[in-house]
Order: C-alpha cells, then structure tokens, then sequence
C-alpha cells in the first residue's frame, strides 16, 4: 500500500511538474512606441505563482488585445489600436520549444481602434471588433498562421442616450457561440448586442440571423461577454452602468433574466466595469471594475444560472482591463493598465475567492493578458 501510494505522488508531482514548465502567459501593452516591447511572454510556475519572462516583441504599436489559435501556434494581436487612421490585427508563431514568438503579417483592421479578436475552433477565421469605427470584420486565416485581407466588414452608426460615450456605434468583443455557429458582437455605443449566424463553410461565412441584435438596458454600455460552460447560458458586463446582465441562450437568441450590479453598494457613480470570465467549472463568474474600485467582483452561479454577489477582490494595481483565468481553474490573472502590473492569483475552487500569489510583472500600461496550456 505505501509502495502503490509513493508511486501516486510520484506521477502527480511529475504531471504537475510539467504542467509547471508548459503553461504560458502572453501580455500586451499600449507600448504607443514601435521601439518599445509591445507583447511579452512569461511562463508561470503554478508552484510559486511566479510569471518568467522568456521573449519580447517589439516594432509593433499599442497590441490591445491578444487571442491564442486553439492549436497554441499562433498568436493573434489587435495593433494600432489608439492610433488615428489606423489599425490593424498581426499574427505571430509562438514556438514553445524555442520560446520564440515571430511576426507573420499584418491586415487592416477595417475601422480605427480594433480591441478585440476571436478565433474559429477551426482555427481557419479571425473575427474582429472596431471600437472607435463601430464596425465587425472577418479574415480567413491562411496555412502557417498568415492572416488573409478582410472578406467581410460591417458598419454601424447609431448610438444611445449618453451623448457623451454613445454618440455613435462602439463594437467592444466579438464572441463565437458554443458550437461556433452564431457570433454575438456586444455593442457599447448602441446598448444592442448584435449577432450573426456563421458558416465556416462560406466564402462570407457571416449571415443574418433570426434575431440579429439583442437590446440591452438604455445607457448601460455592452462591452465583454462570456458563455457558461453549459452553453445554455451567456453573460454580458456593462461598462457605462457597472452591471451584468444574464441570458437564457438557445440558438441564436438571447432572453434576459437578471441584472445585478457589478460595483459594490459603496460606489454610487463613475463606474467602469471591464472584462469577464466563468471558472472552468461553471460555478463562479467573475468581472473587473476599474474607475476608482479596482477590483474583482465574484459571483456564485446558481442552480438556474442567476448570479449571487460572493465578494471583491482588490487587483492590487489600477484599471485591470483585462483579465484571464486558467484551463485548469487554478489562476487568474489580471493587467492592470494604468499602474503597469500584471498580478497572479490563486483561485480557491471551493469558495470562488482569490488569493495573490508569486510576484507582480511591471509591464507598461498592460493592455491584455492570455494563458495557455501547451504539451510537450
């Protein structure tokens, strides 16, 4: 019995081991310099909590949101973003076995300031999202990562009630569905979260959809959003008002059944809610508030997909923008923009609360961060 236990921790200690040295982190930075680093990569050692930095990427300007192929080989970047008459999405090879990350190619992004990208399970469509332009566009992504020019480009014009951010459309995600066959586009300046069908299979594989936006509460301010690992529910964080609004889902269609605040009760005003994200598990949500709070917000899921309020947890920095958690559910990760840190902490998979672990990154003005998992 000792031998057949000792050999037990044997393998978990070497399994965890390997995890340890194969999980890595990419972070983007509004580097506003091309001579500067604009994307770093670390790894993380799930011992310590500790991010290694391995590479840098330079002659790239303001990568604002970063997405991995779901094969781990490439790394796709919203660039020159915050940048009059431009922007743009690169691509990058990441070889972990030479930890290596290379520049491809570059595509306009079809509307100023790009800030979010999504990538097919496929890993043969690029989808993104113009913010400042208000505006969708799809590429077809070539052998070894190369990213193809623009097949389809949507604008949108109106805009909502605050005359002050939604004077026009302002697109902030582009989200694929469960089964990747709708993509909802959570609008900021309009207070709609528009939606496509979408077939692979197309040379224009956006097409419309029975239901082709969703409204959303007046001057609320749809920025990211994010569905249970159930597929049967969806959840979008408000920037404008600092709630979240929970969906039924079921083929392409959205219905409302709750919205809960994401600030705490001490906050009256000058919310700014930010990124979201569900545990692998599917029983907690969590969603970042800058402004003045700084924090994490975590949710318990209940039994029918409503959210009950467990908590907030300081990100030890501010405007954490965006933030990632882990396949293994284990660690979330937060950039904090503003104060140019990137944070790791441990996630009790029991009561959902985070814990900060290893050292704080300095990266400037830290845009995004992604994690990925890869094998030997």
């Amino acid at each position: 019995m000792i031998k057949k236990t000792a050999i037990f921790l044997f393998i978990l200690c070497v399994n965890f081991n390997l995890y340890s040295q194969n999980s890595y982190v990419f972070v983007g930075s509004y580097n506003s310099d091309k001579n500067k680093e604009g994307i770093y990569v670390f790894q993380l050692d799930t011992l310590t909590g500790n991010l290694n930095k391995i590479t840098t990427v330079k002659n790239i300007l303001n990568p604002s949101y970063l997405t991995v192929s779901p094969n781990g080989k490439y790394v796709f970047a919203c660039t020159e973003t915050k940048t009059p008459n431009a922007g743009s999405v690169s691509s990058f090879e990441f070889k972990p076995q030479n930890k290596t990350l290379t520049f491809i190619n570059s595509q306009k992004s079809g509307g100023e300031n790009p800030v979010y990208l999504s990538v097919h399970k496929n890993g043969k469509w690029l989808v993104n999202a113009n913010y400042t332009q208000g505006s969708v566009s799809v590429y077809p992504i070539a052998a070894r990562g190369k990213i193809n020019p623009i097949v389809q480009n949507f604008s949108y014009l109106e805009g909502s009630i605050n005359k002050e951010r939604q004077e026009r459309s302002h697109v902030h995600s582009a989200v694929f569905s469960p089964n990747y066959d709708f993509i909802f586009l959570p609008d900021l300046g309009a207070d709609k979260i528009r939606s496509y069908r979408f077939d692979y299979t197309k040379k224009q594989p956006l097409l419309e959809n029975q239901y082709p936006f969703t409204q959303a509460t007046l001057g609320s301010g749809p920025r990211h959003f994010t569905f249970h690992p159930d597929g049967k529910l969806a959840y979008c964080v408000e920037e404008i008002t600092g709630t979240i609004s929970v969906y039924k889902y079921e083929i392409g269609k959205l219905d409302p059944i709750q919205r809960i605040n994401a600030h705490s009760d001490a906050f009256k005003e000058g919310f700014s809610s930010g990124d979201i994200h569900i545990s692998p598990d599917g029983r907690f949500l969590y969603a970042s508030n800058r402004g003045e709070e700084n924090n994490i917000a975590i949710f318990s899921i209940e039994s029918n997909g409503t959210l009950k309020t467990v908590g907030y947890q300081s990100t030890f920095g501010k405007t954490p923008r965006i933030f990632t958690i882990d396949s293994t559910g284990r660690f979330l990760i937060v950039a904090n923009q503003t104060s140019s840190n990137v944070v790791v902490f441990k996630r009790n998979s029991v009561t959902g609360l985070l814990k900060k672990s290893g050292t704080e990154i300095k990266v400037e003005n830290a845009s995004c961060v992604q994690i990925k998992q890869y094998r030997n």
